[in-house]
């Protein structure tokens, strides 16, 4: 008969599933400098370059587990592997910024500048700052001069999108959610920092992206928009499944936002009532339009805006954001009728996502529940997966690197 430690969800699951996801993704180090992308077994995909955004999220990841509980020998050394390339490979030397993939050979493969890996920078480098990792303090001092010179627009109150390598043609577009990542990241450094402007400019970022744009699209959360932030629903039409800028609402990140919102609340100076009442409201309409669209179990990945199922797989990420939600919004309101659902949904994490053959979590499934590669290949790293069985250890604010390193500098003090 199983056990509460065996309960999928349980504070033993989640430590259990912690070490396990960990030990995964501690083989995507790379000997020539960061982290690979790893394939079903956990190897590195030779076949693909090294990417930024998971070289600085394995580096948030592991730097994270440094100032936790963690069964690796060396999760410092792991982070410390990744800022490193950070500093190093990754970094543009002509022009400033971060190349978006290097090759083998150091050589940038793709040397665009996009606001989504420079924000995974930024969070990579305050996590590291926070657990002392060496040349954290250089990297960080480098992202949050790029951020701001580059991507940052007060007069927006947002991000702009990408560039290409010289910084010389911008792109035509604004994205909600590199920009939903840009408040992940400027939380994380204004804790860390103790610079409470980057949060205001979180908060300005969600006050565009959800106390107008959202509500004013009937809770169906627009993903892309104009260069003067006119939602254009029509986007990618063509192109339905992308992985990171998909046709239609994707309820994923509706309950992405009601955890960051949460966030924003618990660590505002200012009372904002709205910020958890923004985040009670996705989280519902995510359940009730994402949740079993098409009749199976599971949040599907994206739909138009009527409500209809546009791409069915089922993502890890989105399941992963779904129990942090929940979990975020119990806490925060005292409404116990969200943990009904969180109970269901690591039932399901358990059953269909967890892979305890190869390690770490199928990243993708169809409404049948089998894996499925339409959008994503492989299991390219373990942010998601890591910070859902984590973050519910910790308290809503500060974020994850900054109340780590609280309870160890309290713990000290103590001991």
């Amino acid at each position: 008969m199983p056990t509460a430690r065996d309960r999928p969800g349980s504070p033993a699951w989640r430590t259990a599933e912690a070490e396990r996801l960990l030990s995964f993704g501690a083989g995507a180090a790379v000997d020539e400098g960061g982290f690979g992308y790893l394939d079903d077994d956990g190897r590195v995909d030779q076949a693909r370059p090294r990417e930024l955004y998971i070289t600085a999220r394995m580096t948030h990841v592991f730097s994270l587990a440094s100032l936790g509980r963690s069964g690796l020998p060396n999760p410092r050394e792991l982070a410390a592997h990744g800022v490193s390339a950070l500093t190093g490979q990754f970094h543009d030397d002509d022009h400033g910024g971060w190349f978006r993939s290097v090759g083998a050979d150091g050589r940038p493969q793709d040397d665009s500048k996009t606001n989504y890996d420079h924000s995974f920078v930024l969070l990579a480098a305050s996590s590291a700052l926070a657990a002392d990792v060496p040349g954290a303090s250089g990297l960080l001092e480098a992202a949050q001069q790029v951020v701001l010179e580059r991507f940052w627009r007060d007069s927006e109150g947002s991000c702009v999108e990408s560039y290409n390598r010289d910084w010389s043609s911008l792109e035509d577009y604004r994205g909600a959610n590199s920009n939903m990542h840009a408040v992940e990241a400027f939380m994380a450094c204004a804790d860390v920092t103790g610079q409470p402007v980057w949060r205001e400019r979180a908060l300005a970022i969600a006050e565009r992206i959800i106390h107008v744009a959202t509500i004013a699209n009937g809770w169906r959360m627009p993903e892309h928009f104009d260069s003067s932030w006119n939602p254009d629903l029509e986007y990618n039409a063509h192109q339905k499944a992308d992985p990171f800028r998909p046709y239609g609402s994707t309820p994923g990140h509706w309950l992405e936002w009601a955890r960051l919102l949460i966030g924003l609340d618990r660590g505002s100076s200012r009372s904002l009532p709205w910020l958890t009442d923004a985040a009670t409201r996705l989280l519902d309409e995510a359940e009730k339009a994402g949740w079993a669209a098409d009749g199976r179990p599971g949040f599907v990945y994206t739909l138009d805006w009527q409500d209809n199922v546009v791409v069915d797989a089922r993502m890890h990420w989105v399941i992963a954001e779904a129990v942090l939600a929940a979990d975020a919004v119990s806490r925060a309101t005292g409404d116990g009728r969200p943990r009904e659902a969180e109970d269901g949904w690591w039932r399901e994490i358990d059953s269909t996502f967890v892979d305890r053959e190869r390690g770490s979590w199928i990243h993708e499934v169809d409404r049948d529940g089998h894996q499925s590669k339409v959008t994503w290949s492989g299991k390219p790293d373990v942010y998601h997966a890591y910070q859902a069985v984590v973050f519910p250890d910790l308290p809503l604010a500060p974020t994850a690197a900054a109340a780590l390193r609280a309870a160890r500098v309290a713990g000290d003090d103590q001991g």
